[in-house]
């Protein structure tokens, strides 16, 4: 499960303060002494009771500062932009976690908030408790290295514990190993996190799983330019059928290398000539391809 961060600090800063200060030291996961001083100064700015009531209040009146800005679904709202130029940035963001009796709640439904939704990350973020009595998780461990990531692969999900993001409750949520399905809190929370921005985050996939039977259900980070790839060999192009070759062959993401066989066989009306191009992909050397071209085939046959 997420680390738990012994912090008893009282101590409390501004949200500038704060900016200011993540944008000097950046929060590298992979680092003790990195997470260690984001999480003090994240610790500082949950001490710090009346900032973001404040903040919210000035943006809905219209006074000053920029607008709110909400990139990660309806219950996030981000309180600064990662620094330009600086290896292991960061940015703060807060999430709103209704419970089940508010009304966004039921005007929205579970799926919203991503309650009953088990996840893992692709990133590193710290997290704390800020106001309510915070959401709850069922958290699980498990092996991001042995996994292909195809939809019903055993990942062998390991049950840790079910807690609380309770307020003042201080956690390292790390990339590729935390998996957590979160509940509704009794009442509606708020938690704070200092998120790391990684350039390269996005060619790491990010799971759905399924509890009961221990498997993958999809990837949650799918590649934009997996459509671009599909698109541009719908389009029939000869140079766009040459990279997808050599996409399928050689690139080193395993989603690009699937997307580049998918794309080829959609535009193939011969099912043998559809069969041998996924006995291509069932030896290329990627598990994700050979698991799906297997199914391809199965399929075909």
């Amino acid at each position: 499960m997420p680390l738990v961060i012994d912090n008893p600090s009282s101590e409390s800063c501004s949200l500038p303060e704060c900016v200011e200060a993540l944008a000097d030291l950046g929060f590298n996961a992979d680092d003790p002494a990195s997470t260690r001083a984001a999480a003090d100064w994240l610790r500082r700015l949950a001490n710090n009771h009346d900032f973001l009531g404040d903040l919210l209040v000035d943006r809905l009146a219209g006074r000053g500062g920029q607008e709110i800005a909400s990139g990660y679904g309806p219950q996030a709202i981000i309180l600064s932009r990662p620094a330009d130029n600086r290896a292991n940035s960061a940015f703060l963001r807060a999430a709103i976690w209704p419970s089940s009796q508010d009304h966004v709640f039921r005007t929205s439904g579970a799926a919203s908030f991503v309650y009953g939704a088990p996840h893992d990350h692709n990133f590193d973020f710290l997290t704390v408790g800020y106001c309510g009595p915070g959401y709850a998780s069922d958290y699980y461990e498990y092996d991001y290295d042995a996994v292909a990531g195809y939809p019903g692969e055993e990942v062998g999900l390991r049950f840790v514990e079910r807690s609380t993001l309770s307020p003042g409750k201080l956690m390292l949520y790390r990339r590729h190993v935390d998996v957590h399905r979160q509940l509704p809190p009794t009442s509606l929370s708020v938690s704070i996190n200092v998120m790391r921005v990684d350039p390269a985050q996005g060619w790491f996939d990010q799971y759905g799983f399924e509890l009961e039977a221990g498997t993958v259900t999809r990837c949650l980070n799918p590649l934009a330019n997996e459509a671009l790839l599909r698109v541009a060999v719908a389009s029939g192009a000869d140079s766009a059928r040459d990279f997808a070759e050599w996409v399928g062959a050689t690139h080193p993401s395993d989603r690009m290398r699937l997307a580049s066989f998918a794309a080829r066989a959609d535009m193939l009306d011969d099912p043998a000539e559809a069969d041998a191009l996924w006995r291509m992909g069932e030896l290329s050397g990627s598990r994700l391809v050979l698991e799906v071209a297997q199914r391809q085939r199965a399929m075909l046959a």
